[in-house]
């Protein structure tokens, strides 16, 4: 599946606003990976993909590090519930396995099962970074997303031959959190990517 760059820049600059430079070459990298994956044949998760990093990424359309101070990410050391859910075993592993990426994955355990999952081995451990990396950050959502390794959810789940439900879709990534407004976001950018789509 492939796109007009321009146009499909052209109809999201209408339906959104005019981008800055480092969006726009973020956006075109982003649509460059999804046209050379070959398994995204659905324009409808091209959609839904795109407006998750729009909103992920604060609009960036790059991988990104978690906000926040130091102190911040004490919230994930132990003995705290939510270090034990995101499988954090050793002091500093909130702050070293913050949230990275396209899609924020966060948490050892979570970094361990991504890096395995792409054949990467311990690859996340060790260099915790390579998350930010725009070919790594794409791996890992593209397999997320498809295969429900973030929360069991997948794009197969919500996005059918039979149906689309877009406000649903967002239990891949995170609950329900802005699923109206990130919904929203991907009817507009299908729009823009279906006046774009090369025979």
């Amino acid at each position: 599946m492939f796109f007009d760059h321009q146009a499909f820049v052209a109809g999201y600059e209408n339906r959104f606003s005019r981008l800055t430079a480092s969006q726009y070459q973020g956006l075109d990298q982003l649509l460059a990976f999804i046209e050379l994956d070959p398994e995204i044949q659905d324009l409808r998760w091209v959609a839904y993909m795109l407006a998750t990093v729009k909103h992920e990424c604060a609009n960036t359309f790059l991988p990104i590090t978690e906000y926040g101070a130091n102190s911040y990410f004490a919230k994930y050391e132990r003995p705290s519930a939510i270090s034990v859910r995101l499988g954090n075993t050793e002091a500093g592993d909130g702050l070293r396995f913050k949230g990275r990426g396209y899609v924020q994955i966060t948490g050892r355990a979570n970094y361990a099962r991504l890096g395995h999952a792409l054949g990467l081995g311990d690859a996340f451990i060790t260099q915790p970074a390579l998350v930010l990396e725009p070919v790594s950050a794409y791996r890992i959502m593209s397999l997320g997303m498809r295969a429900g390794l973030f929360t069991g959810k997948k794009l197969a789940s919500f996005i059918t031959p039979a149906g689309c439900d877009y406000v649903a879709a967002r239990r891949i990534i995170n609950g329900q959190d802005k699923a109206r407004e990130i919904a929203d976001m991907a009817d507009r950018i299908e729009a823009a990517l279906t006046v774009a789509l090369l025979d």
